[in-house]
């Protein structure tokens, strides 16, 4: 399973390791978070007034996430998303206003979200640095791949509890063994309850189902077109297997994973298991630090061992951005995309 991190053969250089902080810097930059309350205000005495210590109206919301148990009083008020899909994803929700910084940005923010993806303050191209985040002073933090908490770079969930701030892992990462669609429209239900928003969820998940719905009536009775999926690699290649939320939607869309029967959500296949399996549309993710399309399409062609297989013989590329088969709001428009380029025939 993809963890923000490249896969070969298009490698880009090693992130520096941030720099280990002496302890008493550390704790200086926890106590200035403690005592700020991470951007609440606080009365003279210092005491918490009674209608802040009551529970908002909806709450007290109980979520696990992970393994780690949070009880949510009122929702959170100031938001920092590590990487892409947990940022539109809020995006979606009407939430704008509660975003202080989000990073990683992966391929392209869905057009309707263009805008209020652009006024949030990027904290870094990749992972920011723990203290970066303190700086943002959040109380959430959501993070989209489990590279977003990595112990290594300090940025644990354990660390972020300790400065007062609650994390949330998108499901995706939980240690299940497979992904679907339910795990998206659960993720947006459980998104909403923590910010107070459930009525926005449902109405989201409505939307996203009937955008399933539509591309699958669109194709129902068509062919089952085979589809080889290339994430990366050169020796062997890097592919999306059957426990994945990519061979679900080239299901709806009217495709067929050739390698759906890999028992996997990503695995590695030989090329003589692809020439074998003769797919006829090769769908490429496109991703940030992986490569450009046209690299991995270059790459492709170039292959003596592959001039026969149909996809490449008629030269049928898709691309889909990475995004779009994550847990989030992608995945439903990816169905739409995805169902168009299979069958543009039922479309006209």
């Amino acid at each position: 399973m993809y963890d923000g991190s490249s896969r070969p053969p298009f490698p880009t250089p090693a992130r520096a390791r941030r720099r280990a902080l002496g302890a008493a810097a550390l704790a200086a930059v926890l106590s200035v978070t403690l005592l700020s309350g991470c951007g609440a205000s606080r009365g003279g005495d210092d005491r918490p007034s009674a209608a802040a210590a009551r529970p908002a109206k909806g709450f007290p919301v109980t979520v696990d996430n992970c393994g780690t148990r949070t009880t949510y009083d009122r929702p959170p008020e100031r938001v920092v998303t590590i990487h892409q899909h947990p940022a539109e994803l809020l995006l979606a929700l009407g939430l704008k206003d509660r975003m202080v910084g989000t990073a990683f940005p992966d391929s392209a923010v869905l057009p309707e979200y263009r805008k209020d993806f652009a006024a949030v303050p990027q904290l870094a191209e990749k992972e920011p640095s723990f203290e970066t985040v303190l700086d943002a002073e959040p109380d959430f933090v959501y993070g989209g791949y489990a590279s977003a908490f990595d112990d290594k770079e300090g940025r644990s969930r354990a660390a972020f509890r300790d400065a007062g701030i609650d994390t949330y892992l998108n499901r995706e990462y939980c240690g299940g063994k497979s992904v679907s669609m339910r795990d998206t429209y659960e993720e947006i239900r459980t998104v909403g309850s923590i910010f107070g928003v459930p009525e926005r969820a449902e109405a989201l998940v409505a939307d996203l189902r009937a955008r399933v719905d539509e591309a699958a009536r669109a194709v129902k009775g068509a062919p089952q077109v085979p589809v080889f999926v290339y994430d990366s690699g050169d020796k062997a290649a890097f592919t999306a297997g059957g426990k994945g939320l990519g061979t679900e939607i080239i299901r709806l869309a009217g495709g067929r994973n050739v390698f759906a029967d890999l028992d996997e959500v990503f695995g590695d296949v030989s090329w003589e298991q692809v020439v074998a399996r003769k797919p006829e549309v090769i769908a490429i993710y496109d991703y940030a630090g992986a490569g450009g399309v046209e690299q991995k399409k270059r790459f492709l062609l170039a292959q003596p061992a592959l001039a026969d297989v149909p996809a490449i013989r008629n030269k049928r590329f898709v691309v889909l951005p990475l995004t779009a088969t994550l847990v989030g709001v992608r995945p439903p428009h990816a169905v739409g995309d995805l169902a168009r380029a299979l069958h543009p025939e039922r479309f006209r």
